[in-house]
């Protein structure tokens, strides 16, 4: 299938590290407080990966050096790859993501001028939340990236659950009856992307399609792939719901994930036909818990190779 791919060999250094973190993992029996992990994401994002974030860092310090490039091929919130670079766990971090609305908050901050960035945030700063003025921007169609990552950022805040897929509702009640207030928090976002701006530097953001973006760092054997696809495998229909760009091959990308000369690390919903492509590839698999949007503790498979 990836004909100028070949396996590799296992460096043995970061295949007992890995063990070593497998172990670590298997012994949780509790989900990440996530109200202790630092937000850094301007987007409250259905599938988003904060209570991952300590299970990233462990993993990214198992490298013994830090990697050449941390790469998140599914951005959406981008939690993963912000916090290594935020943190100086990987020398530079790539993030992509194929959402046109999305990719423009990211074009935005890490490839827009100053002007550009300070005029998000004096629109978000300005911005007066009621059903008209949410209704209003949401039916635009800017030009400018900028002018879509502001939509973008209502969209995401005003939506049910963050949900941005055509079809979600705008919030009701919310919080404590606060309506469409309820997840605007104006100082809070723009905090957010002053501090994201300052990272710039070492951060590389394309919108484009994740397997391309994988080849391209595929040869690379200091690089670490972080892979948080739509969750639509094994009968999923999560990503579906929630996300635009749902469509994926789940098997090609095992089979390409398999092929990488880097550090793989992949989450999914539990189901028995992802463990069986883990095991048809020879991953590790380990079940992690965590906590869903009803607060309920279920499990999501963490799926890796050295």
């Amino acid at each position: 299938m990836f004909e100028s791919l070949r396996p590799h060999l296992v460096d043995p250094i970061r295949s007992e590290a890995l063990a070593s973190l497998v172990q670590q993992l298997q012994k949780r029996t509790t989900p990440t407080n996530v109200a202790q992990v630092r937000q850094l994401s301007p987007f409250r994002y259905p599938g988003g990966k904060t209570w991952l974030v300590p299970e990233v860092r462990k993993w990214l310090v198992t490298a013994k050096h830090p990697p050449s490039v941390f790469v998140e091929p599914f951005a959406g919130g981008a939690m993963a790859g912000l916090t290594a670079a935020a943190e100086g766990l990987a020398e530079k971090v790539f993030l992509c993501e194929l959402d046109a609305d999305v990719a423009a908050v990211w074009a935005t901050i890490f490839h827009g001028t100053d002007t550009d960035v300070r005029w998000l945030c004096e629109r978000i700063t300005g911005f007066e939340v009621n059903l008209d003025s949410v209704q209003l921007v949401l039916g635009i169609n800017p030009k400018s990236d900028k002018g879509k990552a502001f939509r973008t950022i209502v969209k995401n805040r005003m939506q049910r659950g963050g949900i941005m897929a055509v079809g979600a509702g705008l919030i009701k009640s919310g919080e404590a009856g606060r309506g469409l207030h309820s997840r605007w928090y104006p100082e809070t976002l723009v905090k957010r992307i002053e501090a994201l701006r300052t990272l710039r530097d070492k951060i590389t953001f394309k919108q484009g399609d994740a397997f391309a973006v994988v080849k391209r760092f595929a040869n690379d054997p200091n690089a670490f792939f972080y892979i948080d696809p739509p969750y639509t495998a094994g009968g999923k229909q999560a990503g579906t719901r929630l996300y635009a760009h749902n469509d994926v091959d789940h098997e090609k990308l095992f089979a390409l994930m398999a092929t990488v000369r880097g550090s793989v690390m992949m989450s999914y919903d539990e189901s028995l036909e992802v463990r069986k492509m883990a095991r048809q590839y020879s991953f590790r698999v380990v079940p992690v818990p965590m906590k869903n949007t009803h607060h309920e503790i279920i499990r999501e498979l963490l799926i890796m190779k050295p």
